[in-house]
């Protein structure tokens, strides 16, 4: 995993598999390995130091970046993302149980804060974004006026 880890280039990224139950069964315990955690991290690191980007990842405000100028926490309710990841799963053709998706969600959650390397948990200085209730469209320009706000405050 280590190895895949050093491997990984932009392009990879765009791959489905990458996308699907194995690959989320999978992330959770990989992520927890310290020689998998330092090669993703310098990897993520030099990606948005080089092209400027917006990452999305349960470590990214606290362990990747924490530094960023900018940082969001985006959640929902478990349900909700359940619902997501199910609706996801299926425009995709993948079989799935909703209640399976909803189990498997929550013990990932589980697993990744209380992991010791990386935990997921929102940065102290992050402004909590919760799309419980949003479209797609609504999270979107709720997290553009957010970013907007900081910027305009950046650039006193």
């Amino acid at each position: 995993a280590e190895a895949a880890a050093r491997a990984l280039t932009p392009a990879d990224l765009e791959r489905t598999d990458l996308r699907g139950p194995e690959a989320d069964a999978a992330a959770s315990a990989v992520a927890a390995q310290p020689g998998v955690r330092a090669a993703l991290l310098q990897w993520q690191r030099d990606f948005g130091r080089t092209h400027g980007a917006v990452l999305d990842g349960r470590d990214i405000g606290t362990v990747v970046f924490p530094d960023a100028r900018i940082k969001l926490f985006v959640t929902a309710s478990a349900e909700e993302r359940a619902r997501r990841r199910h609706l996801e799963l299926a425009a995709r053709g993948t079989a799935a149980d909703p209640a399976q998706v909803l189990a498997d969600l929550c013990a990932r959650d589980e697993q990744d804060a209380a992991r010791a390397v990386a935990p997921m948990k929102p940065a102290e200085d992050a402004v909590l974004i919760d799309t419980t209730t949003l479209d797609a469209d609504a999270a979107f320009a709720r997290a553009v006026e957010v970013v907007e706000g900081k910027m305009a405050g950046l650039a006193r």
